[in-house]
């Protein structure tokens, strides 16, 4: 019974996750992507301030707690997402954008040996290649060079990759340290939500003035980025991670880029093309070199 109720909780994640793509996409037309994320934020700052004060969980746990979870909020919801929401904005496809995006675990193993001071396996490195190849296979067959809007957009999602690496680099160096609290998943999502609204308040004024079409489909879309992706799945994620192990857990996010393809042709109709499922491959390759523990070890014989 648990295993199927565990299995009901990985697809349930998996699933709401990866709709927050989808969910954007549906909300863009109606406004701008730092907009979006303003109200979203804001909302979702709010119901979780609420939610902390009948909790008797809203703190202040210091400064040395606090600023680490608003730079976190800055770089991995803040930028991470915007630059993700500019590149949909710009039409590039939700599944290509998660395909860019699956860099990050990559980039994130090739080059945590700068935080743990130990050296870089070869694999780590060869996966990254190979993930980069992965993803460059099927920009490549789209992107209209001649245009360089186009080109440029293409390239933003790449943005979203730099932000959350330094962002998980940046928690797993605090990890290692001996005083370091973490905080309950609640507290330190209100906090990161608070950042993400100053993160991106500057453009949503200056360069969409907040301006929204307010309509149901608007509405919808906010309501379900907020409530099932934001909260929905950021609560099952922390019931997983007490399940099972973290590990387990961070490898549900490599099933980002097939389950968003699929979400984006039924919702789209976004064509799946033969490049996409070579880049998706070669991108799920990259990721599995990259994690391997013992590559090719060698046998230790005794005399």
């Amino acid at each position: 019974m648990n295993g199927k109720s565990n299995l009901g909780l990985i697809v349930g994640f998996v699933l709401l996750w990866n709709s927050g793509f989808i969910g954007a996409e549906y909300g863009l037309p109606y406004t701008g992507p730092f907009t979006l994320l303003f109200y979203r934020y804001i909302a979702l700052a709010s119901l979780l301030c609420i939610y902390l004060l009948l909790a008797k969980q809203l703190q202040w746990t210091g400064w040395k707690n606090v600023w680490p979870q608003l730079l976190n909020g800055a770089l991995a919801h803040g930028v991470w997402l915007g630059c993700v929401l500019i590149a949909i904005d710009y039409g590039v496809p939700a599944g290509i954008v998660a395909l860019v995006v699956a860099l990050q675990p990559l980039a994130t193993g090739a080059l945590s040996g700068l935080v743990t001071g130990e050296s870089t396996p070869w694999n780590r490195w060869l996966g990254l290649f190979i993930g980069f190849a992965g993803v460059a296979i099927p920009v490549l067959f789209r992107v209209d060079f001649d245009n360089a809007e186009e080109v440029f957009a293409w390239l933003i999602p790449l943005g979203s990759v730099v932000a959350i690496t330094i962002a998980t680099l940046f928690q797993r160096r605090l990890n290692l340290e001996k005083d370091y609290e973490p905080m309950h998943g609640g507290l330190s999502l209100f906090y990161q939500s608070i950042a993400t609204v100053f993160a991106v308040a500057l453009p949503a004024i200056f360069l969409e003035r907040l301006e929204v079409q307010w309509n149901l489909a608007f509405i919808l879309s906010m309501s379900w980025l907020i409530m099932a992706v934001s909260l929905g799945a950021y609560s099952l994620m922390w019931v997983l991670i007490h399940r099972i192990d973290a590990t387990r857990v961070a490898a549900l996010f490599y099933l980002g880029p097939p389950v968003t393809m699929v979400m984006a042709w039924i919702a789209f109709g976004d064509e799946v093309e033969a490049v996409d499922l070579i880049g998706l491959s070669l991108v799920m390759l990259g990721v599995i070199l990259t994690y391997m523990k013992y590559p090719f070890r060698r046998r230790q014989t005794t005399d």
